[in-house]
């Protein structure tokens, strides 16, 4: 171990991930309840500390994996979260981290292995720490990268209709969206591409299937809806 800096003081580093996935039609976070001290007892985001051969990115996407069995998941940090009594057990200084992941993809094994459970965005319980303002943090970005980046094509199947796409986008945003606008405004869009296919579950008539083609998005490196 290295002599230099030992006349300042050692800090613990963690990293946080909120990870944001849709639940039957609902923006929903991934939470285990703490079974240890401090706050033991409370819902909290899944954590851990930074190791000493592993950046903190490293380390966000370690946590992740133990948690849903995912890797290379849609990620972006979220901040820094450096209070003094942040943490009651400890000085400690964490990095959190936003994701989005299909539920459908998440392994279950692991997800119970950590009594994590799938909580509505809107119904949240009592959480440990500054979670919540991490949480809150989170979601604004989110909402901001929906509308100018592809990332709501992660959560919707290959081919989907634009009612679909609609109802994510409110979903995520957490407000209703005029149809005819929002119809205006994909159509602006060039990697949303329209198939030939129909989807006819719905009606006898059906709706036109889309498909998000990621090839005319880097071409271009342009998306706002």
């Amino acid at each position: 171990m290295s002599a230099y800096y030992t006349r300042n003081d050692r800090l613990y580093v963690a990293v946080d991930c909120v990870i944001f996935g849709l639940d039957h039609g609902r923006l929903s976070l991934l939470l285990t309840k703490r079974s240890f001290e401090p706050e033991a007892g409370k819902w909290s985001l899944m954590g851990g500390f930074v190791g000493r051969e592993e950046s903190v990115d490293e380390a966000a996407a370690r946590v992740l994996h133990d948690l849903t069995g995912i890797a290379d998941v849609y990620m972006h940090q979220v901040g820094t979260f450096g209070a003094v009594d942040r943490d009651p057990g400890e000085r400690v200084i964490s990095v959190a981290y936003s994701a989005l992941v299909n539920i459908a993809d998440v392994d279950s094994a692991a997800v119970a292995e950590h009594e994590a459970h799938w909580l509505p965005l809107d119904e949240l319980p009592e959480l440990g720490f500054d979670h919540p303002m991490m949480i809150e943090r989170a979601l604004a970005s989110l909402r901001r990268k929906f509308a100018v980046e592809p990332v709501a094509f992660r959560l919707l199947p290959p081919l989907f209709t634009l009612s679909q796409l609609q109802a994510l986008y409110e979903t995520v945003l957490g407000e209703g969206i005029d149809k005819r606008n929002f119809r205006k405004r994909v159509a602006e869009v060039e990697s949303v591409v329209a198939t030939d296919s129909i989807d006819k579950t719905g009606s006898r008539r059906g709706a036109r299937l889309y498909r998000f083609d990621n090839d005319i998005y880097e071409q271009n490196l342009r998306f706002k809806i």
